[in-house]
């Protein structure tokens, strides 16, 4: 009997990092280090990206929201669209990952799948889409809507959405392309398929237009602590990006997730689970607080405290800043809103008995993600926990301010992960896939083959 053990390869750690503007912390624009105009310039972009590619990281991440959904009279917003953007930071780096934000409530399938395609061509097979069911009212006030869709057909939608997006990538044989210039035969018709679906939701003739992706499918990436969204990503996503509070929440969502995707036949290493992380770095912990209430002071309490409420789905006058959560808080919009952040907020506050004002500041200003605070030790100490500890396969990384919060992370962290054999110190390959050890899919012959 062979031991599958001795050739099983080292399980590695993968770290992203979210390039949210000027950084995670709403304050971070007002830095001295920070250009308030960062969050439009392509070169701010640029530069993180490059920072994060020098140090090995796997890929960057871009946020989207097709509306205003925050203050802007006092911080910066995800405004440049992700796909166009990532094109330009492709130029520009090698190697690092490219993963935007699209919705599958406000596109359709076809000119998702083009678009991803073509990112994942032009970038040499970096490209990665993370899927969201968009839920804010602005948003669908910008398509013509009065209401947010229901959550659950939002859910279905998506489902649909992914299975076309998919079908549509595959809709070119990997061989397809022959340009025989002495025969004059260019494309092999009869390795391009139509799909010709009919569904509850699509109606999507195909084939697309231009080859298969070189990773076959850019990889697909999900958010969603809802049952609906757990299923989503057990069938479709490759990546899971997570907002769990604490160790043993985060322990349960991935094997949990892990476990229904190994149902659904997809196997137990199918998905990774990255888990969200801001990160405040100082050369001691005293100097890292310091940094993190600094920061935090910088923020109008009156800003904090509507967006927190934002989040929880109540008024911000129920939020009193030296009073605990209000303790009838039930999930955004009668179940509609977002479920994910919700969850995260709740959990942190009633597990620590926070009051508001200690809530907002551990969230470092009201956001849903788990904060570290610390030295590069402590902070590599945590991450090693939650990764050997199986509460995360690696880590969205949202430092609390862009670049050079980043820079102090790669600097100070990034070397300690290494020297453990934690993380990379080079690239084994170029494809997003081969940074986080996916597999590429089965073209349209393959598949034929295996029935």
């Amino acid at each position: 009997m062979s031991n599958n053990n001795a050739t099983a390869p080292r399980r590695q750690l993968h770290l992203n990092v979210n390039i949210l503007h000027s950084g995670f912390v709403p304050s971070a624009w007002r830095l001295p280090e920070s250009d308030p105009w960062a969050f439009a310039d392509i070169q701010h972009y640029i530069r993180t990206a490059q920072i994060a590619e020098a140090a090995k990281l796997d890929a960057v991440f871009l946020a989207d929201n097709a509306a205003i959904v925050d203050q802007i009279h006092f911080r910066p917003i995800t405004a440049l669209e992700p796909t166009i953007l990532l094109a330009c930071v492709a130029a520009a780096t090698t190697h690092i990952g490219l993963i935007a934000t699209a919705s599958t409530s406000y596109n359709e399938p076809y000119n998702l799948a083009r678009r991803f395609a073509t990112l994942d061509h032009v970038s040499a097979g970096r490209a990665g889409w993370n899927m969201v069911t968009t839920a804010d009212l602005p948003s669908a006030r910008n398509f013509g809507l009065d209401t947010t869709p229901d959550h659950a057909k939002r859910y279905a939608r998506a489902s649909e959405f992914a299975d076309i997006v998919k079908a549509l990538w595959d809709s070119w044989e990997d061989d397809a392309f022959v340009g025989d210039k002495a025969a004059g035969r260019f494309i092999d018709p009869a390795k391009v398929h139509a799909l010709a679906h009919r569904g509850e939701h699509f109606a999507v003739q195909g084939p697309l237009n231009l080859p298969r992706p070189p990773q076959g499918h850019p990889v697909l990436v999900q958010a969603g602590a809802s049952a609906d969204g757990r299923e989503l990503a057990s069938r479709h996503a490759e990546a899971v990006f997570s907002a769990s509070q604490s160790f043993e929440e985060s322990q349960a969502y991935a094997r949990a997730l892990k476990t229904r995707a190994a149902e659904l036949g997809r196997g137990p290493d199918a998905v990774k689970v990255l888990a969200g992380l801001t990160t405040i770095v100082g050369a001691t912990e005293a100097q890292a607080l310091r940094r993190r209430d600094a920061l935090v002071d910088l923020i109008p309490w009156d800003y904090s405290l509507t967006r927190l409420a934002g989040t929880l789905g109540i008024t911000p006058d129920r939020l009193k800043l030296d009073e605990r959560l209000p303790d009838d808080l039930p999930l955004p919009g009668n179940g509609n809103g977002n479920h994910t952040f919700f969850n995260a907020v709740v959990a942190a506050g009633r597990t620590h008995g926070y009051t508001v004002r200690q809530l907002i500041r551990e969230l470092a200003g009201g956001g849903g993600h788990r904060v570290i605070v610390g030295t590069p030790e402590q902070i590599a100490d945590d991450i090693e926990r939650w990764f050997k500890g199986g509460a995360a396969d690696g880590f969205n990384l949202m430092p609390d301010a862009l670049p050079h919060g980043l820079q102090d992370f790669v600097d100070g962290v990034v070397p300690i992960l290494q020297k453990r054999d934690l993380f990379r110190t080079e690239y084994e390959g170029r494809t997003l896939r081969d940074h986080l050890g996916l597999a590429r899919p089965a073209g349209r012959a393959a598949q034929r083959l295996a029935a």
